[in-house]
């Protein structure tokens, strides 16, 4: 018979519950701002931000953390990884597809695609 818990054990698993519960915090709010970052990019709303996120994670085998941990810093620095970017403007083209909306590409933001590149 297994011997119960001592106050120890359950105190550090307690500790990695709450370690755990704060990098999903986190994540979460990372995600959250990276959908706001797509609904100004794609002029969706936040369920379709979402489906675009999720999407892009998914076709560039990417955690969707790392995903909106990029597109949260793409208005700071103006740069996105061009997988990334071909699979956000994939997304995005799908998603108007779907809507019924005309098939173009979305506006560029005014700030450079690469570091040490000029805004259009």
């Amino acid at each position: 018979m297994p011997e119960p818990p001592t106050s120890a054990d359950r105190i550090a698993a307690l500790e990695e519950e709450v370690a755990q519960l704060r990098r999903a915090v986190t994540a979460h709010a990372v995600v959250d701002q990276a959908m706001g970052v797509v609904v100004g990019y794609a002029r969706v709303g936040p369920d379709t931000a979402w489906e675009i996120l999720r999407d892009v994670s998914q076709r560039t085998n990417t955690k969707l953390r790392e995903i909106a941990e990029h597109v949260v810093q793409w208005p700071r620095c103006g740069w996105l990884p061009q997988e990334v970017r071909g699979a956000l403007d994939t997304a995005v083209l799908r998603r108007a597809a779907q809507a019924g909306r005309p098939l173009r590409r979305p506006e560029r933001p005014e700030l450079p695609d690469r570091p040490g590149r000029a805004a259009r």
